[in-house]
């Protein structure tokens, strides 16, 4: 179940679990989670299982019809047991967004491919670093 964590934020397994889906720069990591606290449009949810964060789920909605996707983090030792699935599909159904979309590195687009994701690339956007727009549409029969 995903609860809402924005107001944990300063927890160490909190922010441990922000930088996994930072640049590895604390300088970007303290940036993102000030943007937590300052931005009221972003949200942060955490799953939680055996009394343990094990994934967090960053996003932003701008209005009712699509949700953007800021951050996502597994605790490696829980990864590949469908937590990071659970946490999309679980804001998806609280959300009910008709679109979701994410930016990603070539890493991760199999993961969102495996969820239904459609998958475009952008192109190098930075020297040497291609980055894909993954973009799910949902349909009325998710609750």
């Amino acid at each position: 179940m995903l609860i809402l964590i924005k107001s944990r934020i300063h927890e160490h397994q909190i922010q441990e679990l922000l930088a996994y889906s930072v640049f590895p720069d604390p300088d970007h990591l303290e940036q993102t989670i000030q943007d937590y606290i300052t931005n009221e449009k972003l949200e942060l949810f955490g799953y939680e299982s055996d009394d343990v964060i094990v994934g967090i789920l960053g996003f932003q909605q701008e209005d009712r019809d699509e949700l953007t996707i800021q951050h996502i983090a597994v605790r490696p030792d829980s990864r590949g047991a469908g937590f990071g699935r659970g946490l999309i599909l679980e804001a998806i159904a609280m959300f009910k967004p008709e679109r979701v979309l994410v930016e990603t590195d070539e890493e991760a687009v199999n993961f969102y491919r495996s969820i239904g994701f459609e998958i475009n690339s952008l192109g190098e956007k930075y020297p040497g670093v291609e980055r894909f727009v993954c973009s799910y549409y949902t349909d009325s029969e998710i609750d």
